[in-house]
């Protein structure tokens, strides 16, 4: 999956490139460009609730290529800053959620049958992972440990939702949409239990070395840890 996603991102950043050059020199802020992907990936929650799918998978695929935009351009600009990156972080996971809701609903209409109403339940299910991937890494992160790995990350995510829906729609009634769901349900939460078992190899005494890092207790949790022995 990492390798298909670097190919596609090294081909997709040769497309993009003169529009992100422009936006450089035009001093496009990068926060601009973080609000316009969240409006446009919150509207496929929309479509996916009007039973416009192929449309929901072209906004999501869209809206994934102004998440490339607004780091590249942060960068380039010299106008990347703390809270950008906060701010950024925040409306991508507001924009997955609404884009499982409109799934919900997709799935939750007087339409629905046997098949939907399980459908439903794995929707939950590939939200309730997708959220807790981003958890797991902040608190890593929070703690001085990057944890980045594990198989289904964010751009993984949207690719394989965003494909699903726009190539294949409710073709067959939406069997594509459906099988991406049910791997969504399972890699994602398999994911989780990834950083889990990454932070806690990373996380043995001070000084042993496992994996690519090596923990330091932050003091601030030192000082929390002993205040609770207390």
């Amino acid at each position: 999956m990492k390798r298909i996603r670097a190919t596609l991102e090294k081909a997709l950043r040769a497309a993009v490139n003169p529009v992100i050059d422009w936006m450089v020199d035009a001093r496009v802020h990068p926060n601009t460009l973080s609000t316009l992907g969240f409006l446009i990936t919150c509207s496929s929650g929309f479509f996916f609730h009007s039973h416009r799918v192929r449309t929901a998978g072209a906004l999501i695929l869209l809206g994934g290529i102004f998440d490339m935009f607004d780091g590249t351009v942060a960068r380039r600009t010299g106008l990347a800053s703390p809270f950008g990156a906060f701010y950024d972080s925040t409306l991508d996971r507001l924009s997955e959620i609404i884009v499982y809701i409109g799934l919900l609903s997709l799935y939750n209409d007087y339409r629905a049958d046997a098949n939907d109403v399980i459908m439903i339940y794995v929707v939950m299910l590939a939200m309730a992972g997708s959220v807790m991937i981003s958890y797991t890494r902040a608190r890593a992160e929070a703690l001085g440990i990057d944890c980045t790995v594990g198989l289904m990350q964010r751009a993984e995510r949207v690719i394989l939702i965003g494909a699903a829906a726009l190539f294949f729609g409710e073709q067959g009634n939406g069997a594509v949409l459906r099988v991406v769901l049910w791997i969504l349900a399972i890699t994602t939460n398999l994911t989780v239990l990834q950083r889990i078992l990454w932070v806690y190899r990373n996380t043995r005494p001070e000084g042993v070395a496992v994996g690519r890092a090596v923990w330091k207790m932050p003091e601030w949790l030192r000082r929390k840890l002993e205040k609770e022995d207390v």
